[in-house]
């Protein structure tokens, strides 16, 4: 039951409010609900709570949840702010809000389909006609872009705020491609986990039936015929804003997350590039913009939609949640005529208000707006215009003078709002509870019986005092929003999506996807290989100091120019212009530390991060989190500069240990599909590669048997396998011997045998591209590489021939690496490039190879 809270901290609260707040009702009592709240909040107690909202910022950076801020410092990782004090709406006054929301989606609908179907609203007179035809976001090209049902619109998302009336006034409309719910359904989960006792004494709604309520829709609108059908969750890509939405969504509804070179028309239909061939696509769940789905119809430089898919849709071959042309319904300016729109098309008033409006196209509006510029705002119609909205009241004489000029030259372009004051809500601000203004963005899908609203919402409050500024482009919070009630008033309502008769187990992987995750694997061995013989190099270097001799500086010379051609940080120790062997930390550092330096470990692990990024919706939470501990290593390590030899190697030992806990948990966890396939082919080829290199660098001279002792001991711990050399060998030391083991033996992982018998076991479970049994070009090149290391004889290997060489290992090894290095080429034509036809498993299809 509702309790009474102690005054403390809800006292301290209403003494600094300067207007109407959340916490209060009309009459200035307390709502039951929020009393309820901060009954909690005392009970937990001020550092509590600063505590906790510590755990809730490491648990949202460990789930590598963010909003990537254009121009932030932060870059393309900005970490997603979370205000642990939930909004809370009464759910007797929810029920309210949602009949004017849905209300409000009827309205919208109607729009979309009258505005590119009869124009019936610019006929009579309802809107200006200029709303239309100069609306950027109406394209003539969708005017016979139709979706099956009685809804175009599909998805709807409505911003609103508490007016001074006491109601919820919408102030915005987003149609085209709604973003939010995600971070919604995220902030739920983390509120949850780190503050569940928040809730004690009230019933929070769930938030799952919204979503069970939109995968049932895009069930209804995909292809009748198929029991599982091909749903795509169409993203801009990794440099996107909200691309950890993308992502996560994604993954959390089970479709495909592509981008818009993962697909292809043919034929009248939308293909998946896929490592499998091409597969139909039904269903485009899009969040790309609408100007930039179709290079060929809409705007042509677009690198992110499809070419051909408006012809697609017009077909009925795939369907596309909202359809492009639904950005026309975001014109700012249409608020000022949804009143006459809600009576010509409803007959009816708006049960939710908008912020009052005025279109400066019309003389009587703009007079008005010329003679209360100090009560309003002044913004561009087109959400499209780039345009900072301007407050009258903030401009001096000569400024309003300015802007007056503005408005008189191209009226039509303008619109005006009235500023209000809107209501505050509790944040928690450097340590304090104070009000900050708020804003809720609402969530709508349609469903058979109307339009679904979402039991929630995401909640922006601004962090600045009596400033409302709540885009998180500009440092907006978000929150939790609950919809509360007594647990016994109140029967929620649940949705629940029935199970499909039969289920495609087999999950189409974008070409994309799969190099992506290729470059995974290469990218972190590759790393591992260097950090691996960096941290022997280093550890001979630092023993060398105190107990050092002659021979061990050619010793030095060898291992410090392996690491050159195992980075291939070129010339770097092979420079024979800079002696870097008298102080050889300077390069060492560059060679850790640069970012700029292709083959170092900064940037070998800035493009692991990237290409993991780039997959995210691959990796579950555990794979997740130790990927953000490669990410604060990341930062440590281009910092090596300012660190001395022994902390250098702790960050390289906890980079190292961390990655290899990647592989670990990928090895543990990851379905043994096509996925996992491709990431372990791309660490297998690196690691191949990078052991050769080193026996190569290391052996194809002949030293002297001291420096080759010291080279052989340094081999043998770089292949894991010292340990099991001393058991056999005790300590003689022998390169017959040493390449007996790191070559030949089937047992060790870290032999190359055992090696190219992995990868040519990988290789024969990845989808065929060749008829029958015929090996493809990539299993022919490891097949050569595999017989020659076994038909190698370790003896003519280990002799030395002209000039001091081992001609023979050399050779050998060479010719191998070039088969293994071919193997990538081969992968990329068949899989990601689609250089070699494919031939679909699951679809027939007629195509050209060249058009692939």
């Amino acid at each position: 039951m509702l309790t009474e809270a102690p005054v403390n901290l809800l006292q301290s609260y209403q003494s600094g409010l300067s207007s109407y707040d959340e916490v209060l009702d009309l009459r200035g009592n307390v709502k039951p609900h929020w009393n309820a709240l901060f009954a909690t909040l005392e009970k937990l107690g001020l550092d509590e709570l600063k505590s906790r909202n510590q755990e809730i910022i490491g648990k949202l950076r460990e789930n590598g949840v963010t909003y990537n801020v254009y121009g932030s410092p932060d870059g393309m990782n900005r970490p997603w702010q979370l205000d642990p004090i939930p909004f809370l709406i009464e759910q007797k006054e929810w029920n309210q809000i949602a009949k004017g929301l849905q209300q409000r989606a009827v309205l919208l609908d109607l729009m979309l389909k009258d505005l590119y179907g009869p124009q019936k609203l610019v006929r009579d007179g309802i809107i200006p006609a200029e709303l239309v035809f100069d609306n950027t976001g109406f394209f003539r090209p969708c005017i016979d872009i139709k979706i099956p049902g009685s809804n175009q619109l599909t998805l709807f998302a409505a911003d609103m705020a508490r007016g001074p009336d006491g109601q919820m006034w919408i102030v915005d409309n987003r149609t085209q491609a709604p973003s939010g719910s995600g971070y919604t359904l995220e902030n739920r989960v983390v509120m949850s986990k780190l503050l569940p006792e928040l809730a004690d004494g009230m019933y929070v709604s769930k938030l799952a039936p919204y979503f069970n309520s939109l995968q049932s829709t895009i069930s209804r609108l995909a292809d009748k015929s198929k029991d599982a059908p091909n749903i795509v969750y169409l993203t801009p890509g990794p440099s996107n804003e909200a691309y950890f939405e993308h992502a996560y969504l994604a993954s959390y509804l089970g479709y495909t997350l592509a981008q818009g070179d993962d697909l292809l028309v043919r034929n009248g239909s939308v293909w998946l590039k896929s490592i499998d061939g091409l597969q139909k696509v039904d269903v485009i769940l899009r969040r790309i913009d609408d100007d930039w789905c179709d290079p060929l119809e809409l705007r042509e430089d677009s690198r992110l939609g499809v070419p051909g898919l408006l012809q697609a849709i017009r077909m009925g071959n795939v369907q596309v949640l909202n359809a492009p042309g639904s950005s026309v319904l975001e014109n700012h300016a249409f608020l000022a005529f949804m009143e006459n729109i809600s009576q010509y098309f409803l007959g009816e008033k708006l049960i939710m208000p908008s912020v009052a409006t005025w279109w400066c196209g019309h003389r009587k509006e703009l007079s008005y707006v010329l003679e209360h510029l100090d009560e309003l705002i002044i913004k561009k119609g087109n959400r499209k215009t780039k345009f900072r909205s301007i407050y009258g009241r903030l401009l001096s004489f000569q400024e309003k003078e300015e802007v007056k000029r503005m408005l008189l030259k191209n009226p039509h372009e303008f619109i005006a709002q009235q500023e209000v004051s809107l209501s505050t809500t509790p944040s928690l601000i450097n340590g304090n509870i104070e009000p900050r203004y708020a804003a809720l963005r609402a969530f709508m899908v349609a469903d058979e019986n109307g339009y679904y609203v979402m039991q929630g919402g995401l909640t922006r409050s601004s962090p600045v005092k009596d400033r409302f500024v709540i885009s998180n482009q500009y440092g907006g919070l978000s929150k939790d929003t609950w919809i509360v009630s007594n647990k016994t008033e109140e029967v929620q309502e649940k949705v629940s999506l029935p199970s499909p008769a039969s289920v495609n187990k087999h999950v189409s992987l974008p070409s994309r996807s799969a190099e992506n995750l290729f470059w995974v694997g290469r990218y972190c061995e590759r790393t591992m290989a260097v950090i691996k013989f960096m941290n022997i190099t280093i550890n001979v270097l630092n023993l060398d100091r105190n107990f050092g001799g002659s021979a061990k500086q050619e010793h030095i010379k060898v291992l410090l120019q392996s690491v050159t051609h195992l980075s291939g940080t070129y010339p770097g120790f092979l420079d024979e212009e800079v002696d870097h062997f008298r102080d050889p930390y300077q390069e060492i550092i560059d060679l850790i530390s640069n970012t700029n330096r292709p083959g170092s470990i900064a940037s070998n692990i800035g493009a692991f991060l990237n290409a993991v990024g780039a997959v995210r919706n691959q990796w579950d939470l555990e794979t997740w989190r130790i990927v953000d501990l490669i990410d604060n290593g990341f930062h440590e390590i281009r910092n090596a500069s300012s660190m001395n030899s022994n902390n250098i190697q702790k960050t390289l030992d906890g980079l190292f240990n961390n990655m290899f806990t990647f592989l670990g948990v990928i090895a543990e966890s990851m379905p043994r599909d096509n996925s996992f396939l491709l990431l372990e082919t791309g660490k297998l080829i690196e690691r191949i590669l990078s052991r050769i290199s080193v026996i190569q660098s290391n052996f194809g001279v002949v030293n002297s048997q001291a420096v080759e002792n010291e080279l052989i001991e340094a081999t043998l711990i770089n292949h894991h396998s010292l340990v099991n050399y001393r058991q056999i060998y005790k300590s003689h030391l022998s390169v017959e011997a040493m390449l007996d083991m790191v070559l030949l033996e089937k047992a060790l992982p870290y032999s190359l045998v055992y090696m190219l018998d992995e990868l040519k076991s990988n290789l024969g479970k990845l989808p065929t591209t060749t008829r029958g049994d015929r090996l493809n070009e990539a299993e022919r090149s490891v097949l050569k590489a595999v017989t020659a290391v076994k038909l190698s004889n370790v003896a003519e290997l280990s002799k030395t021939g002209r000039n001091s060489e081992r001609h023979e290992l050399f050779s050998l090894l060479s010719e191998v690496s070039r088969l293994i290095s071919s193997v990538s080429i081969s992968l990329t034509n068949m899989y990601f490039s689609h250089t070699i036809m494919h031939h679909s498993f699951f679809e027939p299809v007629d195509y050209d190879t060249d058009e692939i």
